[in-house]
Parts: C-alpha cells; structure tokens; sequence
C-alpha cells in the first residue's frame, strides 16, 4: 500500500506538456497577403469579367419588330388590284358611250363582293388616225372592251389578245335619262365571269395566309375551296428561274436519237417567250436505252401511274444551279392508261404535281429515230402542263391568264415575305440567346421597302419583282445559318462549358476571401479586447 502511494504521488505532480503555438505573424505580412488576395480579385472583377462579357456577348441588331408584326397581321397592307379596263364604242355618241359606262360601273360594283378586286371601267376616245396614241392609251389596261352594233347581244374574248369584243342590239343602248341598262347589266355579267377566277385564288390564298379574318373579302364555297386546294397542291412553288429537262426513254436499243431541239423551238419556245416576263428557263435533254419503267403491266391503271418513274435507276435531273427542275419524260414502249369508263378513250400522259409530265409515245419498234412531227403532240402536252404546273389559271385567253398569274404570285409571294417576317419578329424576343447579324437587319429592312413598293403595284408586273425580292430577303434573314445554330444550344450546354474552368479557378479564390475576411473579424475583435484592458487598467 505505502508502495503504490510513493510511485502515485510523483505522477500528479508532472506538468501536462503545452502545444507550441507558431510565432505571432507579422504586419507586414498580413498586410502582404490581404494585397495579393485582393490583386487576384481585382484582376477578376476589373479585368477578367468585363473581357469575358465583352467576348462572350451576342450581338443582337436592332429589328423594327413593330412593323415586321404590322405586316404579318396584314395591318401593313390591304391587299387591293385596281384593274383598268377599256372601253371602245365608236359607233356610239360620246354622251351615250360615258353614260353606258357609267351604269355599267354602278352594275360590276353591285356583282363584285370582293372589294380588294378593284375592275375599273374607262372610256377611250375613238380611233383616230394615228393609232399608235390608242395604244398609249390601253398601255395600262389589263382588257379592252369593244362594243359594235349588231343583231342580239354576245360576247367572245379573244384567244390571242387581252380584248373582249361585245356584239349588242341597236336598240339596247340607254338614254341619257336612264338609269339602268338591260345592256350595262350584260356587260357586267361578263366581266365578272371573266375575272371571277382570279377573284377565287386570291381571296382563297388570303384566307390561307397568317392575315386575320378582317382581310378575307370574300367567302368561298367547300367545292370551291377544295379546287382550289388541289391546285395549290399540284402547282411548284415560285421562282425567278426554272429548270426544264426533257428526256427520253425507251426499254430496248431504239430509238436512239430524237430531234428534240427542233421541236422545242417550234412547239415549245413560244409558250416559253410568252412566260418570261414572269419566269427564265434553262433547257437540257438526254436519252436513255434500255430504260425499264418501275411498272410491268400493258396497261397502266391509275393506281401505276405513282410508281411508273424508275427514280432509283433512270438518271433525272436533280435541280440545278439552285433552280427547281420540271421533268418531261417520253417513253417509248408498249404500254397505254387504262380507263374504267368506257365514253373516254385512253390518254396517253399524266401530270406528276409539283414534278413534271410523262407522255407514252408509241413509236414504230423499226425506227431509230423519233421526227419533229412525232414530239409534237407530247411537247403541245407539255406546254399545257406547264403552264398548269406554274400555276396559270385554268380559265380565259392566255394573256389574260398570265398577267392574273402575274398577279396571283404576287400576292403569294407577299404574303409568305410577310409570314417570314411576323415569324422571326416573335421569334426573336422568345430567343435572347440568339444573335441578330447585322446582315439580317439590312436584309428586313431591304424586305420592307420591296414590300411597300408591292403593296403600291399589286395590279402590274413591277410589283412581281418587288415581291419576289421581298420574298427572297425575308427567308435569307429567317434562315440565317449563325441563327439557325443557336437555336438548339440550350444553357445546359453553356453550365457544361464553363464548370470545368470555372471550378478550380473559384475556389481558390472564394476560400482565400473567406478566410482573409475570418482573420480580419479576429484582428478587430483582438484589437478591441486590447482596448478593452487597458481602459479597465
């Protein structure tokens, strides 16, 4: 016992050992790392940041959104046609001649429930000696209207020439007293039927576009409207230039060569000079042997007619130069369309929409070439298709139908120009991580000002070139390829790109200024507490 109370008392009496605390930094020390914490922080904030902002930042243009809208609304632009016509009477008085017309006014305005279609009536001196003023005259006119004396009234429009000849009763003019006319109503009666047509497509295209229903003029019956539709369907989409490609097949080794040029030049070319004022055309041709169709049968059903091109081996042309290709393919061989109605005999062609035509040439096995006179029903054939495929309409002489085509693609091509702008106008706010070049501003505002000039000339060819311009420069700027790819870079993306850099850089930085400020708040509380002492003392 006394042992164990001998070795216990030496171990109380042992001091703990106390842990060696680091020597008291320094001022200037401190000082020294509270400068090199804030130089890293100031290059950060007054250096890094502002580069990093100025380099990563999206340029965004300036775009006048408010009109680009108006436009798409159709608040910009109320579409309106003022067609002028001519009216010739020289077997009548001045008086009576103004006072017909008058009333024949007053009747196509009563027809006429699409106001947007302005059929304007104009009396023309008569015919003088030097005719060569008439024809300034009626240079504005898109029809001519003469009226001679005759038995009964009737009316025959000229296929060759925008003039509409009316044959009236002698009897049926009205006096200066009258106020209305058998003869003004008949006149009326046709005019209207003559432009009723492009009245339809219009308001039908109106009623298709983005406008809202205070700009659809008129109502369209369901038959109507799915015409219409299936035209729309089966005409190309237009363009300045197309490309034309006549071909050639046949499934054995003749023929072998065919006089092509020949007769596009005479059964083509003057369907193709009367349509440049609206579109160009590049031609080329080749020939094919041993061409097999992509159907067997004799007699081709109408459930063939798809599948008949052999696109995967007949060597078609694909658009070239950026112009759409129109196809025209003759075929020679041993098939015919079959028909289920027994009253129509089997036709020899069909139109692909949007593609082209094929014609079936039946062609002597023995003959190894195809003549000028033999192309000539398959090239009058395409020449109809054509037209059809450009989207003519169906109806009246054929300078009628292509200055309505004139105008039936002006208004489609403002109306999609106008589309493409209300398009990107409520795009670009949704989309404030997208740049704006300032190619696109220039080219909005380049599609604007094409799109006021249209406005202006809807009812002539200058407002087609404005239209197609406009039309051009809106889609450039819509798609637009530093846009386009931007659109699917969402911010995920950008947290991907800048956390591995952003990591071990702040870090650092963040814990060195946290613990700078902790040592601080210790500084100034020790400081304090000094104070505090020797005021007790």
């Amino acid at each position: 016992m006394a042992s164990e109370t001998l070795d216990a008392t030496p171990t109380q009496g042992i001091a703990q050992p106390v842990a060696k605390q680091p020597p008291p930094e320094k001022p200037m020390e401190t000082r020294r790392r509270t400068h090199v914490i804030l130089s890293f922080w100031f290059i950060v904030l007054i250096l890094g940041l502002p580069i990093w902002w100025k380099t990563t930042s999206i340029y965004r243009a300036d775009l006048p959104l408010e009109r680009m809208l108006q436009w798409a609304d159709g608040k910009a632009c109320r579409p309106a046609f003022p067609l002028q016509i001519s009216v010739r009477a020289d077997s009548v008085a001045d008086q009576e001649a103004h006072h017909l017309v008058r009333l024949t006014q007053h009747a196509l305005d009563d027809l006429n429930d699409f106001p947007g279609h302005h059929l304007r009536l104009k009396f023309s001196p008569k015919l003088g000696r030097d005719t060569r003023d008439s024809t300034k005259q009626d240079a504005d006119s898109v029809l001519t209207l003469n009226l001679t004396p005759g038995d009964a009234n009737s009316a025959q429009l000229s296929p060759h020439s925008p003039v509409l000849d009316i044959v009236y009763a002698s009897n049926s003019i009205p006096s200066l007293n009258s106020a209305s006319s058998a003869l003004a109503a008949y006149i009326a009666n046709e005019l209207q039927s003559i432009f009723s047509e492009e009245q339809s497509i219009i308001s039908y295209l109106l009623s298709t576009s983005s406008m809202p229903s205070t700009a659809r003029q008129q109502s369209l019956s369901q038959e109507t409207t799915e015409s219409l539709k299936k035209r729309t369907t089966r005409s190309l989409r237009y363009a300045p230039t197309y490309h034309l490609s006549f071909s050639l097949f046949t499934d054995g080794a003749t023929p072998n060569t065919w006089d092509i040029d020949a007769a596009i030049n005479e059964y083509m070319r003057p369907v193709l000079d009367v349509l440049r004022p609206i579109h160009n055309f590049t031609v080329d041709t080749q020939v094919q042997l041993y061409a097999t169709p992509g159907v067997q049968s004799q007699v081709l059903n109408k459930e063939h007619l798809a599948s008949f091109i052999n696109a995967a081996e007949w060597p078609l042309s694909p658009s070239i130069g950026g112009a759409p290709t129109v196809n025209f393919v003759i075929f020679v061989g041993n098939q015919t369309i079959g028909s289920d109605d027994s009253r129509v005999e089997n036709s020899q062609s069909w139109m692909i929409p949007q593609w082209g035509s094929v014609y079936l040439l039946h062609h002597p096995p023995s003959d190894e070439h195809v003549s000028t006179s033999a192309l000539k029903q398959p090239l009058l054939m395409f020449g109809g298709h054509l037209l059809t495929l450009l989207g003519t309409p169906q109806s009246g002489s054929l300078p009628l139908r292509l200055s309505t085509l004139v105008r039936i693609r002006t208004t489609d091509l403002l109306l999609r120009a106008s589309s493409s702008l209300g398009s990107l106008a409520r795009l670009s706010p949704s989309l404030p991580s997208i740049s704006i070049p300032r190619n696109v501003a220039d080219g909005i505002s380049s599609s604007l000002q094409h799109l006021e000039k249209a406005c202006a000339n809807l009812g002539g060819p200058e407002g087609l070139l404005h239209a197609r311009i406009a039309e051009e420069e809106a889609e450039r700027s819509f798609f637009e390829k530093s846009m386009v790819g931007q659109l699917y870079f969402p911010d995920e993306h950008k947290i991907a790109v800048y956390l591995p850099l952003l990591g071990p850089v702040g870090v650092p930085l963040i814990l060195g200024l946290v613990n700078e400020i902790k040592n601080w708040i210790k500084r100034r509380k020790q400081k304090a507490q000094e104070a505090k002492e020797k005021k007790g003392q």
